[in-house]
């Protein structure tokens, strides 16, 4: 079976290059979204699926995990919101008959593009060991085959299970049950690849690791500064959030090492001037700083906080920081050794520029910093974080309206998921409710993370994988050892709406289970796979960036009688593959929803009430107490300021500095279509972003076609790109994922959180 790079689905000629644009949303984001949805639906199915996406009655949208603004709002949901829906809800089909004409052999050469384009998986399949056709089976085929390998495992901690964030809260803690219930706490899940850092450094400071901030923080903020983040593309209705805090009188700080449309300015389609004006300017202040230097930048902002204050005396919070932080004398007299000039050449950017953001923080105190994988994915995230709350505790800008810290999650429930139990590490507080009110004792030792299982696979350690959602082999870093580890495992499960390069690059064995989507209708089954008699359609719900959880329903036909929910599904893996016990009532909770909430209410803090509350158009606020009156839940109640020592990064001559990003037509490793609509390049994914004076030094011009080559144990090389002029800071380069995944070493990792370290890559540019 092949472990490189696929064959390209398309040409060099394909390839076209205009000016990138300078704003986002307005008419041509409209357009775009309803051509790909009557693409992939036809237009009347289009217009009812999209009216029903993040409404009270209606489904959570599949993409993003920005909030929603209200039960009032309508047509809420965004361009790659709108793809992200199309493309669960096609109406194309890979059926038994279609594996019975493609080989595996055959799919595995193909690209994330050409496979997702295929559509909707509709009946469980096998591969068999040795073949290279999967069959279809039925449910109890599957299952069987799944408890089989599982007995045949010599300890739980050979068997591996990854959770995406598109599953759903009820998915997620059934999933958690199982696992532990089966005896390991391997629970890797893609907030080891994305927010990892986040929560570790969030967890360090204010005793919570998720944000302090609400939807309406953001609104009445008077600074907002967006670092490490491109919400046009990623998160596009933040968009709206920013011009509503901009009406409020709001300044936005930009701080990014390329320009980004959707920081500059927002068409807003929903308002006049969003279609035939010129929209809403955003970033005040654009500081387009080099790849990684977010250390050093807010050190530099820290320490000259601290000058301001000794010049005018109130820069600083001097009755919030003794009542409610430990630490800032320390951070104080640290910030005095650093070297501001060295800290201020390490981000390349200019003085003049630095100090009116600095001016900005020190006449703001309702400041809020929203962040994203800009910063996790570095080797240095959890120190860079630890700094970003440094400038939040020391403005007393934590715990009082209008401010906060605000990382930005990505797919829609990998906060929930995290609330649910879905974690490598679990804590004593969380693993003692479910001793008791289950009756076995869960295990404590801490399980795989994503890395971590990746090694444990590839060395033999770890011999089944299941995956509940997601694209494994496409997310992953170092592409190559990542495919040959899963390639080692005896038997790979695959959890899934739609075909994948996961369901291709697998173990000797390889089930497909295929699951229901967001936008379809659920109706209760039992184990044996009867509908139940009079059931009521089911739903499931989501948990939000900020804390809100609210249900998602929805009312669409199946794509295949033969489709079954998550939780369903994880209640059959378990009855099947676990001894039977008194208190694990997985043929109850498979065919209703509103038992497994109520298991949820009985052992995770802030679910009083569930099934009410999450009836109600809004949802329900969990509670965190850095958000709610600065109530800081460390051991003393105080948050921490961080001392983290100046950072040291020397790229050396000949090398860039690498960052993976995302396309416009892309969300995570769901690839739309084959465009970067904003940053103006067509029809073609293998692109490399430089400055044009870097490109003139090694004497390249536009469209030479080179490999990006990283040089670290070994070597390693993404084949064939085509380099591109583009605003980028110098010493920078900038490529999409998963293509350049290949270049990711396993072992390149963020201290502490150990995030895959996917935009801090030294690489060189070998020409072709």
């Amino acid at each position: 079976m092949p472990t490189g790079p696929p064959t390209a689905d398309h040409d060099e000629a394909d390839l076209r290059v205009s000016e990138p644009k300078r704003s986002a949303a307005g008419v041509p984001g409209v357009v775009a979204s309803l051509r790909h949805a009557r693409a992939q639906l036809g237009p009347a199915r289009a217009a009812r699926t999209l009216l029903a996406v993040n409404q009270p009655q209606g489904f959570d949208c599949p993409g993003c995990a920005w909030p929603d603004p209200g039960p009032t709002a309508h047509l809420e949901f965004c361009e790659n919101g709108a793809k992200a829906v199309a493309e669960e809800a096609t109406l194309r089909r890979v059926t038994p008959e279609f594996f019975a004409e493609h080989p595996v052999s055959e799919l595995a050469l193909r690209t994330d593009h050409w496979l997702g384009q295929q559509g909707r998986l509709t009946h469980p399949m096998l591969r068999p060991a040795g073949e290279d056709h999967y069959r279809p089976v039925s449910w109890d085929e599957a299952f069987d085959v799944v408890a089989a390998e599982l007995a045949r495992t010599a300890h739980p901690d050979r068997a591996v299970f990854y959770t995406s964030g598109r599953t759903s809260n009820e998915a997620a803690f059934l999933y958690q049950l199982l696992v532990r219930r089966f005896g390991t706490n391997n629970l890797p899940d893609c907030s080891n690849m994305c927010h990892e850092s986040s929560g570790v450094a969030l967890t360090q400071t204010i005793g919570i690791g998720k944000g302090s901030v609400t939807l309406d923080d953001v609104h009445e903020a008077e600074l907002v500064v967006v670092v490490g983040q491109n919400p046009g593309t990623n998160h596009p209705r933040m968009l709206a959030a920013l011009e509503q805090a901009k009406a409020g009188g709001a300044v936005v700080v930009a701080i990014n090492p390329l320009h980004e449309a959707g920081l500059q300015r927002f068409k807003n389609p929903k308002r006049p001037r969003g279609v035939i004006g010129s929209g809403t300017a955003l970033a005040d202040e654009y500081l387009q700083i080099k790849v990684g230097a977010d250390l050093a930048l807010f050190q530099y902002l820290n320490r000259r906080l601290v000058e301001l204050d000794d010049e005018r005396g109130d820069v600083l919070d001097r009755a919030f920081l003794a009542e409610s932080c430990e630490g800032a004398d320390e951070l104080v007299a640290h910030l005095r050794t650093l070297d501001p000039d060295e800290l201020l050449a390490a981000t390349g950017l200019a003085r003049a520029d630095v100090e009116r953001v600095a001016e900005l923080l020190a006449t703001r105190s309702r400041i809020v910093v929203c962040w994203a994988m800009g910063i996790t994915q570095h080797r240095q995230a959890v120190p860079t974080i630890r700094e970003i709350v440094n400038t939040l505790l020391l403005r007393g800008s934590i715990g009082r309206p209008g401010a906060g810290a605000c990382p930005v999650r990505g797919h829609s429930n990998v906060q929930g998921d995290r609330t649910m139990g879905i974690y490598e590490k679990p804590a004593e507080g969380f693993l003692k409710p479910i001793d008791q009110r289950y009756q076995f004792h869960a295990p404590r030792a801490h399980g795989y993370d994503v890395v971590d299982c990746i090694g444990a696979m590839r060395d033999g350690h770890a011999k089944v994988f299941v995956a509940l959602g997601g694209n494994f082999i496409s997310a992953t870093p170092d592409s190559e050892i990542t495919a040959k580890a899963i390639m080692n495992c005896g038997l790979t499960v695959q959890i899934s709406t739609k075909l994948s390069r996961s369901h291709v690059i697998t173990g000797e064995e390889a089930i497909i289970l295929p699951c229901l989507g967001r936008s379809e209708r659920d109706m209760p089954h039992t184990l044996d796979g009867s509908e139940v008699d009079g059931g009521r359609p089911q739903f499931v719900t989501v948990e939000d960036s900020m804390s809100v959880v609210h249900r998602s329903q929805g009312s669409r036909p199946p794509a295949s009688p033969h489709l079954r929910s998550e939780p369903w599904i994880v209640c059959g893996m378990a009855a099947a593959a676990l001894p039977e016990h008194p208190t694990l009532r997985w043929h109850a909770w498979a065919c209703d929803h509103d038992r497994i909430r109520d298991e949820i209410e009985a052992v995770i803090p802030g679910f009083s009430d569930f099934n009410k509350r999450v009836r109600t158009p809004d949802g329900f606020v969990l509670p965190n107490g850095a958000r709610d009156g600065a109530n800081f839940t460390t051991g003393n109640g105080k948050a921490r300021f961080s001392v983290d020592p100046a950072p040291e990064w020397a790229v050396p001559q000949g090398s860039f500095l690498l960052m993976t990003i995302r396309t416009h037509d892309q969300f995570n490793t769901t690839v739309y279509g084959l465009d970067d609509h904003y940053r103006g390049i067509h029809g073609e994914r293998r692109a490399v972003l430089m400055h044009a004076d870097d490109m003139q030094a090694l004497g390249l011009v536009e469209r030479q076609r080179v490999d990006l080559v990283s040089s670290y144990d070994r070597e390693r090389v993404a084949t064939d790109f085509f380099v591109l002029p583009y605003g980028i800071a110098r010493g920078c380069v900038a490529t999409y994922f998963p293509e350049a995944n290949v270049l990711v070493p396993l072992h390149l990792k963020a201290e502490k959180s150990g995030t895959p370290a996917s935009k801090s890559v030294l690489v060189s540019l070998r020409k072709r």
